[in-house]
């Protein structure tokens, strides 16, 4: 992959994040048999990269990096909730983002995976998916100098990358000019660990941290999330950087996916 510029969606992505759990909220001070919610408000600005190949009906495609094309939001939607008794928990994410633009006189693409020289294309690409991770909460460890659960459950990614193009100059195979639509709709099986760690007596200041990983329809999946964050009475304000990446198998269209960028958020507790 090239390096990616970061997208340039972070106003809109944080007026439009809804209420939602981030990743690493656990606050239980102690083990408990009540019944404890946590919810958030946060908004997530990551760039985004990845490969795929767009069949144009004929027996060849047209190849591009996601990245060197996209760095625009329409539109996103993220909502997540956790609930604990005593040691088991339940938490799930729901994200959802429309990302599109355009680009002239491109020559970041190949044809059929070939460079063609002398060619360049106006490309107009739009990327949807949405991303919901369930699962089933343990908690390992629980006092003054952090926290932590074991989380198991599954992922699943329904995206579709939208593209159309048009040719100039002379050279390759494919159509002057087309669209083409290809996607994917995978469940994997996720494992990982999400808590925090404590700064100080006090417990005001604390790392949050959350990894996980996981395989099935896709070749591998994995996530991580870390920052800092400052403790109230009500909740959390927390900072984070957050990265989750996608490997897909060789019968997808749809080589590999990413989003990487910082996380900003409210959390509350009740």
């Amino acid at each position: 992959m090239n390096p990616k510029q970061p997208a340039r969606f972070a106003a809109p992505l944080l007026a439009l994040a809804m209420a939602g759990a981030l990743p690493a909220t656990a606050q239980a001070q102690g083990m408990s048999d009540s019944w404890q919610f946590e919810a958030a408000i946060y908004g997530w600005f990551p760039a985004i990269s990845g490969n795929t190949s767009f069949p144009d009906g004929g027996g060849s495609s047209i190849d591009l990096s996601t990245g060197d094309v996209l760095d625009a939001l329409k539109f996103a939607f993220f909502t997540a909730f956790q609930v604990r008794n005593g040691e088991w928990g339940l938490f799930t994410d729901i994200a959802y983002a429309d990302l599109g633009d355009s680009k002239s006189g491109s020559r970041d693409f190949t044809i059929g995976g070939r460079p063609v020289a002398g060619v360049t294309a106006n490309l107009d690409l739009d990327v949807k998916s949405w991303i919901w991770t369930i699962a089933g909460t343990y908690q390992l460890k629980n006092d003054d100098a952090a926290s932590m659960d074991l989380l198991f459950g599954a992922r699943m990614l329904d995206m579709t990358n939208r593209l159309r193009w048009s040719l100039n100059g002379s050279g390759g195979n494919l159509a002057r000019s087309g669209e083409a639509e290809v996607g994917a709709t995978n469940w994997d099986a996720v494992i990982g660990l999400k808590g925090r760690a404590y700064l100080g007596q006090d417990r005001k200041w604390f790392v949050p941290y959350y990894a996980d990983i996981g395989a099935g329809e896709s070749k591998m999946t994995w996530q991580v999330n870390a920052g800092v964050g400052y403790q109230f009475d009500w909740g959390a304000l927390i900072g984070s950087w957050r990265y989750l990446d996608y490997e897909f198998k060789s019968s997808s269209h749809i080589e590999s996916q990413s989003f990487s960028g910082p996380l900003v958020g409210v959390v509350f507790k009740f």
